[in-house]
């Protein structure tokens, strides 16, 4: 006897509502199937809505005629004799052994045929169905098995078997939506599903004819990664799927794949088929967790999800690897995180020597494509390269206290932010990495030490004679307002002078690097012809104490005094240049409840009078200890700065940012002891932290002269950074090291008709030190130099060397490429319709100096190139980066542009060559 066809419910039901409408009010229904019960009991009751009312059903399953006889007996005379309930009888008695006696109670007098395919069609409300469908019975058993609460959505006029099996997916597997017209389908959807609680456990409860017809499916749809990734959702190990793709690309990628066939083997189990098999499901795997890592370095408001997301699936895949043995083969791999701490600690082996070998590591860190979303780590590492760099270059000479301070600020206070960056330590707890950085960290502190040790030779010489008349080339802290803010308040100017109490250099930088570019632009004098710009950096008095170093700084001249001196020295200097003057201290600028900041304040911005304000938060922080775990700096960090600066910008005022002195930190062991040298109260008495009197021992130095405030015009001063004569705190000051006698000044503008006659742009670029920026160094043109005429010869020396001397023959010099473009016609052209262009050489310049940076400059940098080339001052950076575009961009072909929101400017070198045709080699 052939198989009996097999009838759900749902079938009986689409069977009932389509045949009981023109069944005469009959209410024997035979089926020619068996019924499939599942795990219910044989007999089954459920109502069904036919025309508008409900209408009870019993279901019963028979396999002989008496059977049926005997159950449509009962149904009419004992069960519901007057109503209107419908029995349905399955079965496997064939139709021929009926007789007609029972048939003639039945709709239509004969079994009906159970037609799955028509009723998949009915369900979908489709006029046709797809042909292919009619004899997969799998996907029409399935269909009817798995019809939502609400049903399936109306396909139209033909259900094919793709719109079918997306419905099916996203009904038995929640892979996709079932009321969708479509469903996107690809290797990092069902990767993603995979990684779901529960859609690889619904694939495994599937019965294995469905699964094998879904993963045909996908496979055919996604490609030949879904009949791994399927196989480890039918073994239940689905949610492993994604890391076991990705350590089996990191182990087929590796020398010793072949070697790692067993374990692999043993990893994937019966999902491993062959390499060929493999390596298609690697390969997907690895492609889309690189795009996971590009949206977790976004940042969107996925960021977070999506990095703990890609976090999760490495970190498992290396526990995989572990487990399976496998360490071995992955090596420094460029995507699991156990390649980017291998490859951390390659980098950190070589930190004691060259810096060639430190720099190949770092670029194979960089390499690695966790090293964005590793990025404190990364840029951890990235400063230890710096320091070997600083540590790597000739030793400067210390000619004088002012070019020590200059050098201070301008290169080796970088050091010291380095050094507080990798004295937080890596974010690995990585021991290897950790003593690496620790020794490099005691490698700097040395070399400083050296710095420090000449410059306070050089700095008790200098203290001995030094003053305001005779500052021996140095700028004086009492000197600052005069020579940095008083050219901002020419003319109506109203700078707000910014004191940060305690602010060394290395804090300096870090502040002003942090700044908004777009609202704020640093500008410093103009120097001299063929020299570099750089940043401001003055001598304070002495010791490097508050009650000396600021009141001197705020009142222009050598004194000392507390807040209410400072009040009245700062309104006496301002009143000698005839301007109105007020200085704010702590309390006085703070806002009271519903306010940022004091009333009294604000109307003090509101007016033309010079405004200072005093913050103590870094001074303050050197007591309670909040520099001692973390020595990086931001304008969040100091109470009050980013609304004052907020506020100055508002009010149209330039900033001073200046400190009174600068401070040095405690690095040493949390049980060392007080390390200063105290012989007797009569002759070595301490009187500060960093500084006490009679004869210097180890690490300190004799200071006497104008300039020493205290103590009887002569003190001795600790210059080793690890000295200090009083109970521990997190730092110091009153000492002679470079970081607390150098006192950097910050001038900034909030737009370019606020730079003074004599003053300039200060590039970004120029900044940070070249051993600093490494490979990110981009070149700047020097400022104009004005040559020097040699000295005339004679008339007869000059007949006579006619005669001896030949004469040289000048070789011809290659034009560059802004030169060339300059000349083009394009160019000639395009110039006549552009008011005010800036002159040939300049346009050339900027050219050239954006090919040798690769392309990007920032506004200031391209300021300075013009300039460079020139000798004109471009006050308005951004404004005349807009007329080069004007200039450069024919039909809005953009050649150059703004990009990052104003602050690169950015040139496309093919499309420079294409728009100005020309011999450009």
């Amino acid at each position: 006897m052939p198989t009996r066809p097999t009838a759900g419910r749902r079938a009986i039901e689409v069977l009932l509502q389509a045949e009981l409408p023109r069944g005469e009010g009959r209410r024997l229904v035979l089926v020619d199937a068996v019924y499939d019960t599942g795990d219910q009991e044989a007999e089954q009751e459920f109502t069904v809505r036919v025309d508008g009312r409900n209408r009870r059903v019993r279901v019963t399953d028979q396999d002989s005629v008496l059977g049926i006889v005997d159950a449509w007996q009962r149904h009419s005379t004992e069960e519901d004799p007057d109503g209107d309930d419908i029995l349905v009888v399955t079965g496997t008695v064939p139709g021929d052994q009926l007789g007609w006696d029972l048939r003639a109670h039945a709709v239509r007098r004969r079994p009906l045929a159970v037609d799955r395919a028509d009723i998949v069609r009915q369900l979908f409300a489709a006029t046709d169905l797809d042909t292919r469908m009619i004899g997969e019975t799998w996907l029409l058993d399935a269909l009817l098995d798995a019809e939502p609460v609400n049903g399936w959505p109306r396909a139209g006029t033909l259900l094919t078997r793709d719109r079918a099996v997306r419905a099916l997916l996203a009904a038995r597997l929640r892979l996709g939506d079932t009321t969708a017209d479509t469903l996107d389908l690809d290797a990092d959807t069902l990767f993603a599903w995979s990684r779901t609680p529960s859609g690889p456990a619904l694939f495994a409860a599937l019965p294995a004819t469905e699964r094998a017809g879904l993963s045909e499916w996908l496979t055919r749809a996604i490609g030949p990664a879904a009949p791994v990734l399927l196989a480890l959702a039918a073994e239940k190990r689905g949610a492993d799927a994604l890391p076991m793709g990705v350590l089996a690309s990191t182990v087929l990628s590796s020398a010793t794949a072949e070697a790692a066939g067993f374990a692999l083997g043993a990893l994937f189990g019966s999902a491993f088929d062959s390499y060929d098999a493999l390596r298609p499901f690697a390969d997907a795997a690895t492609g889309v967790l690189t795009r996971w890592i590009a949206q977790a370095e976004s940042s969107g408001p996925q960021h977070t999800e999506m990095r703990d997301r890609v976090f999760a699936v490495l970190d498992r895949a290396d526990q995989l690897a572990t487990e399976s043995r496998l360490t071995g083969q992955i090596g420094a791999d460029r995507l699991l995180p156990s390649g980017y701490l291998s490859r951390l600690r390659a980098l950190a082996a070589t930190l004691d020597g060259p810096a060639a070998p430190a720099e190949a590591a770092l670029r194979e860190l960089t390499e690695h494509q966790l090293a964005n979303l590793n990025a404190t780590s990364t840029e951890t590492a990235r400063t230890a390269v710096r320091l070997v760099r600083w540590l790597n270059t000739p030793l400067p000479d210390t000619e004088s206290t002012a070019r020590a301070v200059h050098r201070h600020l301008a290169s080796s206070c970088w050091a010291d932010v380095g050094t507080a960056v990798l004295a937080e330590g890596d974010i690995s707890r990585d021991t290897a990495v950790g003593q690496a950085y620790h020794r490099l960290i005691g490698a700097v502190r040395a070399r400083r030490a050296r710095l420090d040790e000449t410059f306070a030779r050089k700095l008790a010489v200098w203290t001995e004679t030094a003053s305001q008349q005779a500052p021996g080339g140095a700028l004086l802290i009492e000197d600052v307002l005069a020579e940095a803010a008083a050219p901002l308040a020419r003319d109506g100017g109203r700078p707000l002078v910014l004191v940060l109490d305690g602010m060394s250099a290395d804090v300096a930088v870090q502040l002003a690097g942090a700044l908004d570019r777009r609202a704020w632009t640093e500008v410093v004098p103009k120097p001299p012809p063929g020299a570099e710009v750089t940043r401001q950096a003055a001598v304070s008095m002495l010791p490097s104490l508050t009650t000396v170093s600021r009141a001197s700084l705020l009142c222009g001249k050598p004194t000392e005094g507390g807040q209410s001196a400072e009040r009245a020295g700062f309104t006496a200097l301002w009143k000698k240049r005839h301007r109105e003057a007020r200085l704010f201290h702590k309390g006085g600028y703070e806002g009271p409840p519903g306010h940022r900041l004091a009333p009294e304040l604000l109307e003090s911005l509101a007016s033309d009078a010079i405004v200072g304000v005093v913050l103590n938060t870094i001074d303050d922080a050197l007591a309670d200890g909040r520099e001692g775990a973390r020595g990086r700096w931001t304008p969040d960090d100091i109470g009050k700065l980013p609304d004052l600066l907020n506020a100055a910008r508002d009010y149209g005022r330039p900033v001073v940012l200046v400190s009174d002195h600068g401070h040095v930190l405690d690095r040493t062991p949390r049980d060392s002891r007080l390390t200063g040298t105290a012989r007797s109260e009569e002759t070595d008495r301490a009187e500060g932290a960093r500084w006490r009197t009679g004869p210097a021992g180890d690490g300190e130095i004799e200071l006497a002269g104008p300039r020493v405030r205290t103590a009887g015009g002569r003190i001795t001063a600790a210059w080793r950074e690890d000295l200090r004569h009083l109970a521990r705190q997190a730092g110091y000051h009153g000492g002679a090291s470079l970081a607390e006698v150098t006192v950097p000044v910050i001038t900034l503008v909030p737009s370019a008709g606020l730079i003074p006659a004599g003053w300039t742009l200060l590039p970004p670029e120029r900044t940070a030190p070249d051993w600093w920026n490494g490979d990110e160094a981009t070149p700047l043109p020097p400022q104009p130099h004005v040559p020097v005429p040699e000295p005339r010869e004679t008339e007869p020396d000059r007949r006579a060397l006619e005669t001896t001397r030949p004469r040289p023959v000048a070789a011809p010099r290659t034009p560059t490429t802004g030169e060339r473009t300059v000349q083009t016609p394009q160019y000639r052209a395009q110039r006549e319709f552009v008011r005010l262009a800036p002159g040939d050489k300049a346009v050339a310049a900027v050219l050239d100096a954006l090919l040798e940076a690769g392309g990007k400059l920032s506004p200031g940098a391209v300021a300075a190139a013009a300039q460079g080339a020139t000798g004109k001052s471009q006050r308005n950076p951004e404004r005349f980066v807009t007329v080069l575009e004007r200039l450069l961009n024919i039909d809005g072909y953009p050649v150059l542009q703004l990009v990052e929101s104003g602050r690169t400017v950015q040139l496309d070198k093919a499309l420079l060559h294409q728009q100005f045709p020309g011999d450009q080699t």
